[in-house]
């Protein structure tokens, strides 16, 4: 019994205090990096496309920003799984809305399942890319009537911004780096 419950310890001590970053100043730069991504993309919306019904803010980039800033040592934060992800599932949610326009569980269950598969086959594994396939599916009017536009503004336009803030952001301090390399 005394065991399993020195078992159980180790465990829960894996889980809930295992983190990515460990340094408490590395919160500092999760939060700035995070803070001009998203802000960044949020501003060039509000002050350059005021008057158009161009969106550029979609929520996979609020995930995207986690791993880029929050994560920074993770495969699936690195340039190629952040761009390709990205891409890879745009293209596949388009399409898939594009045959599939009026059934909306049916074409969010393709479009995120295949987005899956397909970030596998060419190894550009991205967590928020299947919400990014899924907003060209469930997203709003304004989103569905962009079509294949879609993959380059909201989607490339705001990935390139985040990287090129984690690449700034993230190579600040001495101890952190970005993309990740031993």
């Amino acid at each position: 019994m005394k065991q399993k419950i020195k078992r159980s310890y180790r465990l829960a001590k894996y889980v809930v205090y295992r983190q990515t970053i460990i340094e408490p100043i590395d919160h500092l730069w999760t939060f700035i990096g995070a803070f001009a991504g998203i802000g960044l993309i949020g501003l060039l919306q509000t002050t350059k496309l005021s008057d158009s019904d161009n969106v550029f803010l979609i929520g996979s980039f609020g995930a995207s920003a986690v791993l880029v800033f929050g994560a920074t040592n993770s495969p699936l934060a690195q340039p190629r799984n952040l761009v390709g992800g990205h891409l890879v599932c745009a293209i596949i949610g388009v399409t898939v809305q594009c045959i599939l326009p009026n059934q909306i569980w049916l074409c969010s269950a393709f479009a995120v399942s295949l987005s899956i598969v397909a970030m596998q086959i060419t190894k550009t594994m991205h967590p928020p890319g299947g919400a990014t396939a899924l907003i060209a599916n469930i997203g709003s009017q304004k989103i569905k009537s962009l079509g294949f536009y879609y993959v380059l503004s909201p989607v490339m336009s705001g990935v390139l911004v985040l990287l090129l803030v984690a690449i700034i952001v993230n190579n600040i301090p001495d101890d952190r780096n970005y993309p990740y390399r031993k």
